[in-house]
């Protein structure tokens, strides 16, 4: 199986992939529109996620360019902090970190998609440290793309991850444990995750 290739989402060309998507088809037009407009309140409320997902898998908190809990919607440069079940970074107090690199939305005319927003992440180090490791089992060659979309009659959600290889510039406590987690997504858990996440969002 080959990675998808889609506009906004870098090529792939190492490691481990996933294109995880989930759908919801509507009967009239107007619903379609107010749906999408609530997937979109519900992507852009990072704090939420967890909440959508009834607790089940990882938690996630927006920061800001200097690493204070935000309130408010995501910007390029903002920080997500991760905490997923199982050991956490031991240098990072616990957590993952991810920084978004790209955020944009589009409106089309005439084609299949007429609204698209995109949300990139890459892994980080910690918001306000230079020069540190980065803070994630993934290197910060690996991305996750979150693309919402809506069509006439219906709305989708995919995340897609591209060129995600273990984190082995880490602290000695931290190589084992981010081999371990990078494997397991390479296997398929991760996806479990994400395709939680994709459910849930869609569902109203």
């Amino acid at each position: 199986m080959k990675p998808k290739l889609i506009t906004g989402v870098p090529t792939h060309e190492k490691g481990s992939f996933h294109d995880t998507e989930s759908y919801r088809l509507s009967k009239e037009y107007q619903e379609t529109v107010n749906q999408y407009k609530s997937l979109k309140n519900r992507l852009l409320s990072v704090n939420y996620w967890n909440y959508f997902t009834d607790g089940v898998g990882a938690d996630f908190k927006l920061h800001d360019k200097e690493g204070n809990l935000k309130k408010g919607l995501p910007e390029i440069g903002d920080f997500i902090r991760i905490d997923i079940p199982g050991p956490g970074n031991f240098e990072a107090r616990g957590f993952d970190w991810v920084q978004i690199t790209d955020m944009y939305e589009k409106e089309f005319e005439n084609d299949e998609i007429l609204e698209q927003l995109l949300l990139e992440c890459r892994p980080s180090a910690l918001p306000g440290k230079i020069n540190a490791h980065i803070a994630h089992f993934y290197t910060s060659d690996a991305t996750s793309t979150f693309i919402i979309s809506r069509g006439k009659d219906f709305i989708k959600i995919g995340i897609y991850g591209r060129n995600e290889t273990p984190n082995m510039d880490a602290q000695i406590a931290d190589k084992a444990r981010n081999l371990t987690i990078a494997l397991g997504g390479m296997v398929g858990i991760s996806k479990i995750q994400w395709k939680i996440l994709v459910d849930a969002l869609v569902e109203f």
